[in-house]
């Protein structure tokens, strides 16, 4: 994941990337999101690349779904 400054500056991040990807083999990367530039999801297959405005990032707070915090009635056994 990566955050962009502006729609522009992730829009070019996302080009940036699939152009690179495309040379390394990637060519086939699938892309959503891109006319906005709000949110950028580019999947190869293997990988996945999110790249956000900051105040995307911040209302979705999908960092929060892969956090490994144990549920709260375990916290408070420990």
């Amino acid at each position: 994941m990566a955050s962009g400054r502006s729609h522009r500056h992730v829009g070019a991040m996302a080009d940036h990337l699939l152009r690179a990807l495309k040379e390394e083999g990637y060519g086939k990367a699938r892309v959503e999101g891109l006319p906005h530039c709000d949110w950028v999801l580019i999947d190869t297959g293997d990988v996945i690349i999110h790249l956000f405005r900051p105040e995307v990032r911040s209302f979705y707070n999908i960092e929060k779904i892969w956090s490994v915090e144990p549920p709260a009635q375990q916290r408070a056994l420990n």
